[in-house]
């Protein structure tokens, strides 16, 4: 354990070298300039633009920026990246023969295509940000280009995202820690990781709010990222030599892992689709697999012979029929006839909002009072915040759809003000057969539950946020379940620093919400 503690301490004190930053994000606003006139120059002299590192995302966008003012056609800039193997026309001049900005201009970029573009920029590909800016060149003439799926540029440029997001989605999921002592009271940690892409310093923030206890080191090939409690830091990339083979938990991990193997969901094609085999020998429990695979056909037949445990999910039956309504259209006017207003329920029934087939399903408890007055869901301050939340997570709220468990406000009068009350576990019990019908004719990949009423909506009894939150359940078909706090939440807290933390850590909730239903 000495020596690896010692390969700790020289690789962190690399990496303490400089503060983190987390990777720039790229907004509309910072885009407006002039309005961009004429088709573009063309000709003359090759630019060749040098970024400062393959995830200096801010300096492309500067550069791309100043290359749009000037209207620099994409077939004239060179990108580079510094201390990259210089690439194309080795004649080509440098940043500072960008030409002025032509005079009236101004440059505006759909928010959809710039989240998409801050992602794609961390692909492998060493063309990215010469596709990037040839699409954002195009979209001054085409505002609407990034919605045309039959553009090659585009296709290229989501496949690169939808690459991205994976590969943080395996990072997230299959870093493990080995522990290499103590220093002033604090566990420290390290591990080894092989992204496909530049994601390193992107996720830095993820493990900094999921293991903010312990101080931990993270090395990839490219750079290594690290948190002592207080900031953190980035520094250059190292080894597997730097980091110990195993230590002294490895073997309580692989006996839980082998506790909670389930033989009878066993299917080792999706098992490798979703934990591709290159990550294996980074995973401890990973060498149980091939013995307990081998075993699987006699432990299933010992669970079909044993009295069946209690599911997650109570009624999942009922979860898995089919809709009995032909749209959503004739259910909510069903529901509406069949779900009288009552005593301390408002008379305005509250349908869900958004499209058929959206691949994300969020769900809230009730209406409030700002929702009750518009007859709309989630339009109030915790609706508001939601809006805010979804846009930092890459989602579009147009492209989701938004419910709540109860459809009808629920509220106690005081004077001229309707406070709200929570539904009881009755009257949430009685809808969750109405909500299953909404949920079955969108048909969403993956369903967020905002909250303890929305989660026992959709489980049929009550479950702990602490315990499920941060990891997807399986709920019907193939469909994924997601369990966060309510916005509302949010804003009830009294701190602001405690306000940050968690409204971070909502936003990851929504992140990975999204990255399922990519």
């Amino acid at each position: 354990m000495g020596g690896a503690a010692s390969s700790l301490n020289r690789h962190a004190e690399l990496v303490s070298a400089s503060t983190l930053q987390s990777v720039p994000s790229v907004r509309e606003e910072e885009w407006t300039l002039k309005q961009v006139q004429g088709d573009g120059t063309k000709g003359g002299e090759l630019l060749r633009i040098t970024l400062a590192s393959e995830t200096d995302i801010a300096g492309w966008r500067d550069k791309a920026r100043a290359l749009l003012a000037a209207e620099v056609a994409p077939d004239r800039v060179i990108w580079d990246v510094e201390g990259r193997a210089a690439t194309g026309d080795l004649l080509a001049q440098g940043d500072g023969a960008i030409p002025p900005p032509m005079p009236g201009a101004k440059l505006r970029i759909a928010k959809e295509l710039l989240t998409t573009i801050e992602t794609a920029l961390l692909h492998r590909d060493e063309e990215r940000f010469a596709l990037a800016y040839d699409i954002v060149f195009r979209a001054q003439r085409q505002p609407k280009l990034h919605r045309n799926p039959a553009d090659s540029g585009i296709k290229r440029l989501n496949a690169y995202a939808k690459s991205v997001r994976r590969d943080i989605h395996k990072m997230h999921a299959f870093v493990r820690f080995r522990k290499v002592g103590e220093q002033a009271a604090r566990e420290r940690f390290v591990a080894w990781f092989e992204p496909d892409h530049h994601i390193t310093e992107a996720v830095a923030p993820f493990f900094r709010n999921r293991f903010t206890g312990m101080d931990w080191l993270i090395v990839t090939p490219e750079a290594s990222i690290a948190w002592d409690g207080k900031a953190l830091a980035t520094g250059p990339g190292g080894s597997r030599a730097d980091v110990p083979g195993e230590d002294a938990v490895e073997g309580e991990w692989r006996a839980y892992y082998g506790h909670i193997f389930n033989p009878a969901r066993l299917k080792m094609d999706a098992m490798r689709a979703e934990m591709p085999v290159k990550y294996w020998k980074n995973l401890p429990e990973a060498e149980l697999i091939a013995p307990l695979a081998r075993s699987s056909a006699g432990r299933t037949q010992q669970m079909l012979e044993e009295k069946k445990a209690p599911g997650l999910f109570v009624g999942e039956t009922q979860i898995e029929a089919k809709p009995e309504f032909g749209s959503l259209e004739e259910l909510y006017e069903a529901m509406a006839k069949a779900d009288l207003p009552r005593k301390g329920f408002s008379d305005r029934f509250i349908p869900g909002a958004g499209p058929v087939g959206a691949p994300l399903f969020f769900v809230g408890e009730q209406p409030g009072d700002v929702e009750d007055q518009e007859g709309r869901a989630f339009v109030g301050p915790a609706g508001q915040l939601l809006d805010t939340a979804l846009e930092k997570a890459g989602i579009d709220r147009d492209r989701a759809f938004v419910t709540n468990a109860v459809k009808r406000f629920r509220f106690q009068q005081r004077g001229k003000r309707r406070i709200h009350q929570t539904p009881t576990a009755g009257e949430i019990d009685m809808h969750r057969w109405w909500l299953d019908q909404e949920r079955l004719l969108v048909e969403p990949k993956v369903i967020v539950a905002l909250g303890s009423s929305a989660a026992r909506a959709l489980a049929g009894k009550p479950l702990k946020i602490a315990q499920w939150r941060g990891q997807p359940l399986d709920y019907a078909g193939d469909a994924k379940l997601v369990v966060t706090v309510h916005p509302s939440f949010l804003l009830r807290l009294p701190d602001e620093e405690g306000k940050r933390i968690e409204r971070e850590k909502f936003v990851r909730d929504l992140e990975l919400a999204r990255e399922l239903a990519a």
